[in-house]
């Protein structure tokens, strides 16, 4: 068995997702304070998601057929910084629209690998997923409430630096984690459509792309939401952390949490904390406690969710298709599904408002937690 690079994956999650908690969460307030309209913002915002419908797929791809994930890794990341530092360049609508794409393609080509790498290194010890993934939330939790302070202190515009500075992070973890050695495959493995046409395959990837599609309202207008009615700044960062801090025990917790339920029961938990969590912010954000209930509930909505999936993922595109599994899941669900959810979003906050927007989110997990029910039998597939 290889050792494991933990601190050095560990480092790598670390920075990516701190990147994430100074951008999801802020980069709504950076567009607004440039007037741009919230159908101009949700497009600028789903970007992140519309690149992920169809880079990952082409990442996954290249690294599975030149055997070299952590070379493409590294060659993204720092196409990615570049490109980022365009945003001091300009502040149009097209120019940010173009730097943001550029971007988002490149950023979208770490994660999947990523999570490929680490399985890879775990290979039977899975249910270990989260010990290192945590740390990925540890820095959400770190960026999201110090660029939260940061920005009631100072102006807007220290955002940028802060998210360079997570960029630089990227990179240079990036370049510490070693390939993790290749295994032979049986000829006998099924092909890629052969696996994805299985009813209970497709049920479950309909379902998680119906759970990001309703998150994007959440992602996408959550903070400006929090803000207009009265929210600090740094309280809106402490609010998006209390969701991971919860998500930071359920990752702790999925070892034991796996030997004692199905991964079914664990996603039909999920879901219908989804449903209850949308309710809660589009009808209850004039009281502070309900929406830090609602936040309370991410550990289940995101945490145990994507553990699972993870889980689920790997187990059925196991073998030389892991790379390319990874990536459909993120094409196929955050990439097609968050695009949905961003762009809906921008029109339905302006003519439905959030109540009724965040109520539309609910229904389509609704929907998703059916099709879990009904179809996906993934403990006896997976």
């Amino acid at each position: 068995m290889q050792s494991i690079p933990y601190w050095r994956l560990s480092g790598f999650y670390f920075f990516h997702f701190a990147f994430i908690g100074a951008f999801a969460p802020y980069w709504t307030l950076y567009l607004k304070s440039l007037s741009f309209a919230s159908f101009q913002i949700g497009v600028l915002m789903s970007l992140l998601h519309v690149t992920r419908i169809f880079a990952p797929a082409a990442w996954g791809w290249l690294a599975d057929h030149v055997g070299k994930r952590m070379f493409i890794v590294r060659s993204a990341a720092i196409a990615g910084l570049v490109s980022y530092c365009g945003v001091f360049l300009g502040e149009s609508y097209s120019w940010l629209f173009v730097v943001m794409a550029l971007m988002s393609f490149f950023w979208s080509a770490s994660l999947p690998l990523i999570e490929a790498t680490t399985l890879s290194y775990l290979g039977e010890n899975i249910t270990k997923y989260g010990l290192i993934r945590v740390w990925g939330s540890v820095g959400f939790i770190l960026a999201v409430t110090g660029v939260g302070y940061l920005l009631d202190a100072t102006s807007i515009s220290s955002l940028l630096w802060a998210v360079l500075g997570f960029k630089l992070g990227i990179v240079f973890f990036s370049r510490l984690i070693p390939e993790v050695g290749t295994a032979t495959h049986p000829a006998t493995e099924h092909s890629i459509p052969q696996i994805f046409r299985r009813p209970e395959v497709l049920a479950f990837f309909a379902a998680c792309l119906l759970m990001v599609f309703a998150h994007g309202p959440y992602y996408t207008f959550y903070s400006i939401y929090l803000v207009e009615y009265g929210y600090s700044k740094s309280l809106v960062g402490w609010l998006w952390a209390t969701g991971v801090i919860c998500e930071i025990g359920i990752f702790f917790l999925m070892p034991q949490l796996m030997r004692r339920f199905r991964m079914k029961q664990i996603m039909v938990f999920s879901f219908s904390c989804a449903v209850a969590r949308f309710l809660m912010i589009g009808w209850g954000v004039e009281w502070p406690f309900v929406i830090f209930s609602a936040q309370v509930l991410h550990a289940a909505t995101y945490g145990a969710h994507h553990a699972t999936a993870m889980m689920v993922v790997h187990r059925l595109f196991g073998g030389r298709h892991q790379a390319k599994g990874q990536a459909l899941y993120t094409s196929l669900t955050f990439g097609l599904g968050g695009t949905i959810g961003g762009i809906f979003s921008g029109y339905s906050w302006d003519w439905l408002g959030a109540g009724l927007t965040f109520t539309i989110s609910a229904m389509a997990v609704s929907l998703g937690l059916g099709l879990v029910v009904w179809k996906m039998d993934i403990d006896g597939s997976a």
